[in-house]
């Protein structure tokens, strides 16, 4: 766990796919699940994105501390858990951005899915593009490496290397090489039994990818 500040955006991981983001006051926060018994009213979310209903992903204890009793907190539309407040379903291909934006934050809800794999299919989960203080930051969700990367722009990508379902590091590397962001951050793994090697992720980046930095929190 660890955090790094890019532009003014202070991207903080919480721990397997767990993110915190901050910038012009605003703090969103992407799939909590590993959180301190006290949390901080300040880094309380604003906007909550849930990317599937996988118990690390999406943990109701981790968001009954974590929302604020006013935010947005987006879902995939298949999702069964129920939420209070303002909570809308979302699918892949749905733009919250411009007139649309979600308290000046812009949101893209793209495809999270393993090819041939009922485990994370296209129907159950989303990741998401969040455009917060000029940057555009991507978390890829439980994912494996699909063709769909092919049309996502990002600055920022947040992507699983656990290999359990997920892409593994040399499947992360490959999907850096197709999004060409300008910093990488591994997650979704040191938690629930997934394991996984951060710095042989980073030495394959380096290698195919030199234009990335990668952020190792």
């Amino acid at each position: 766990m660890g955090s790094i500040t890019i532009d003014n955006v202070l991207i903080e991981w919480l721990g397997y796919a767990g993110f915190m983001i901050k910038a012009e006051e605003l703090v969103v926060h992407i799939d909590p699940y590993l959180l301190p018994d006290v949390f901080s009213p300040e880094d309380m979310a604003d906007i909550l994105l849930i990317t599937h209903e996988h118990e690390g992903h999406c943990n109701p204890d981790s968001i009954r501390k974590v929302r604020k009793p006013r935010a947005t907190t987006l879902i995939p539309e298949n999702m069964s858990l129920q939420f209070r407040g303002d909570a809308r379903r979302v699918e892949e291909g749905d733009s919250l951005t411009g007139d649309l934006n979600i308290k000046g934050v812009g949101i893209e809800v793209v495809p999270a899915y393993n090819v041939g794999s009922d485990y994370h299919s296209r129907a159950d989960g989303v990741g998401y593009v969040v455009e917060i203080g000029g940057l555009k930051i991507y978390h890829a969700g439980d994912t494996g490496l699909i063709p769909e990367m092919n049309g996502i722009s990002c600055d920022i990508a947040l992507l699983p290397i656990g290999g359990t379902s997920t892409m593994d590091e040399e499947q992360a590397a490959d999907a850096v090489a197709i999004l060409s962001p300008k910093t990488v951050i591994p997650m979704h793994y040191g938690a629930d039994g997934i394991s996984a090697n951060p710095e042989k992720f980073s030495a394959m980046v380096k290698e195919r990818s030199p234009g990335t930095d990668v952020a190792i929190l």
